[in-house]
């Protein structure tokens, strides 16, 4: 593969505990929704590659779960995975919220940084929520913690600052090829990514009732007579009781998730769909071996 010497890449693990906005910085870096957002902590479970093409760099990002104390088994692969690419990137983005004091999450995180040679930028997110004059401590206080190689205050929501990220991560990167086409925005198939957008919805949808027991699985995807793609979803809960309050009284919450659902995945896709939902339950999924395995994690 020839190399441009003018031209760079390189791979960006993003890393943050839960519900700092990586997900959100990451779709506003690459101008498109690939990985799915949610004021839930832990919405990001599984490891997400998301490409950037620019003239003169391919940045690839790896979205990651946020680092928390694991609860169960899917807790344990979700922290393992974050903790992995940080000896397998050339740079790493600390993302911190700036409306949140440091604590335990950070202090933790900043424990695994000082094992790792990576270089580390501190991306100081959701500056729009604070006054300017709180901005410096909280870079101070950082900065006492860990020799960070740049710190780059923005907004990933209001897209404040994002060139300047661009600008600040280029510097550590060496001259690479273009790894992937320009119009290749993840590495992950079709099929996690349409899921993740149902789960995204239910999520939305259930708010504080079905925390984290959801899993979806796509059971088919076929192209039709008139050339719509018809899709068949199973969205999976750990208890009975669950699966009516993810259906809803008659079935309206389901057919409000299908509906938004679709509109995301269409906008994916380019064409229009047929979205077939159903909901079963498997009773303490995120426990098993073979039922995380079945649903991708591991």
């Amino acid at each position: 593969m020839e190399v441009n010497k003018d031209h760079k890449s390189g791979f960006v693990s993003v890393i943050g505990r839960p519900n700092v906005g990586k997900s959100t910085l990451i779709n506003s870096l690459i101008g498109q929704k690939v990985v799915i957002m949610s004021d839930k902590p832990q919405t990001t479970r599984n490891k997400i590659m998301c490409v950037l093409t620019l003239d003169d760099a391919q940045i690839l990002f790896i979205d990651t779960p946020g680092i928390h104390k694991p609860k169960h088994k899917l807790g344990e692969y979700m922290l393992k995975a974050a903790e992995n690419t940080l000896r397998e990137v050339d740079v790493i983005f600390f993302v911190v919220d700036a409306t949140e004091d440091i604590g335990g999450g950070e202090r933790y995180i900043l424990e695994l940084l000082s094992l790792v040679k990576t270089p580390v930028i501190l991306v100081v997110n959701k500056i729009d929520k604070i006054e300017k004059t709180k901005l410096l401590p909280i870079i101070q206080k950082y900065s006492a913690c860990y020799e960070f190689v740049g710190v780059v205050p923005i907004s990933a929501m209001e897209h404040t600052n994002l060139d300047g990220l661009i600008i600040e991560v280029k510097k550590y990167l060496e001259p690479g090829p273009q790894y992937y086409p320009e119009d290749m925005i993840t590495d992950q198939p079709e099929r996690l990514v349409i899921a993740e957008m149902i789960r995204e919805k239910v999520l939305h949808a259930t708010r504080d009732e079905i925390p984290h027991s959801i899993a979806v699985d796509i059971e088919e995807i076929t192209t039709r007579a008139n050339e719509d793609l018809y899709i068949r979803a199973v969205v999976y809960v750990e208890r009975e009781s669950q699966k009516g309050i993810v259906i809803g009284a008659k079935g309206q919450l389901l057919k409000e998730v299908g509906k938004l659902a679709r509109i995301d995945i269409e906008n994916l896709l380019g064409s229009k769909i047929f979205l077939d939902l159903w909901v079963k339950v498997k009773k303490d999924w995120r426990n098993k071996e073979g039922s995380l395995r079945s649903f991708g994690y591991e």
